[in-house]
């Protein structure tokens, strides 16, 4: 029997997002607000089996690696199962290196691994991102210098009074940097957009820039788990020097101190991102593979 797959709703948080906290993962796809948000471009649907979210795409029918915690060969077979009566091959996305290797042990020589470096993401301390403490954080706090120097500047958190600018930022952004010539930028922001619309309702955390009372920057992320805050957007005018990494340390200073890492996810393949997050220093790579079954 096919699992009743459906896609997600906003409704499904009260179930799914305790599954995802506890099985303790640094990965991207273990926010329920990812899960959500993208799933809607990648046509993603999800069941709940035991403690684990499971989900597949609609439109390639690749499956997600399950989410929680609990008997993974169970969850695995139920995956295997479903496959094959949709006579579909069994294609698992969003592994860890830890999942790759719980995967080989619980089925040996059955699956083949390609990593996907333009989906690991990019994991940080808190420490560094907050102080930008040494040498190779010096380039960064000057930049944050110049900027305080420079503007006349206040950090707000995001709320039901400021929200609305945030998204006319994001829509100003998107202008000036021809989303609409670029499928990949267009997708983020409207992203953005829908995570501001749900910005309440999934308990999101956020905080802004201003300069002489404009908002210049914006971000958003949330607690991930116990040890982890995860940052999903980050949008900043760089006519304004300085501006992401203002919004960036003030973002954490506010928002994750409490916590032992950030993760800033991936780069998507893109170039000049991976520069960017490269030039903060990663402590390490969630890394990210690909396993598809081998048919004997």
């Amino acid at each position: 029997m096919m699992i009743n797959f459906k896609p997600l709703t906003i409704h499904d948080a009260s179930w799914a997002r305790p599954l995802l906290w506890e099985a303790g993962e640094h990965g991207a796809e273990y926010s329920f607000a990812n899960a959500l948000i993208w799933g809607n471009f990648y046509k993603m649907e999800a069941a709940r089996i035991d403690d684990f979210l499971l989900s597949r795409s609609a439109e390639s029918s690749a499956y997600m690696y399950p989410r929680g915690k609990g008997d993974m060969r169970y969850a695995i077979n139920c995956i295997m199962q479903d496959a094959r009566e949709r006579g579909a091959p069994l294609v698992l996305r969003g592994l860890s290196q830890t999942a790759k290797e719980e995967l080989e042990r619980l089925f040996p020589s059955k699956f083949d691994y390609t990593p996907l470096r333009d989906f690991a993401d990019y994991v940080y301390t808190v420490k560094d991102l907050s102080e930008l403490v040494g040498r190779k954080f010096q380039p960064k706090r000057n930049l944050a210098s110049r900027f305080m120097k420079t503007y006349n500047w206040n950090y707000e958190a995001i709320t039901a009074e400021n929200i609305e600018e945030c998204v006319a930022m994001s829509r100003e952004w998107c202008r000036l940097n021809c989303c609409e010539e670029d499928g990949g930028m267009a997708m983020e922001n409207s992203v953005a957009i829908q995570m501001l619309n749900c910005f309440f309702a999934l308990d999101l955390k956020g905080g802004l820039l201003r300069v002489d009372g404009k908002v210049i920057a914006f971000t958003i992320g949330e607690p991930l788990n116990k040890d982890t805050f995860i940052v999903h957007i980050e949008k900043a005018f760089t006519e304004y020097a300085g501006a992401y990494q203002m919004i960036n340390r003030q973002f954490i200073c506010h928002n994750a101190l409490d916590f032992v890492y950030v993760n800033r996810e991936d780069d998507a393949g893109d170039l000049g991102l991976r520069k960017a997050k490269e030039s903060y220093q990663p402590v390490f790579m969630q890394e990210k593979y690909l396993a598809v079954r081998v048919e004997n």
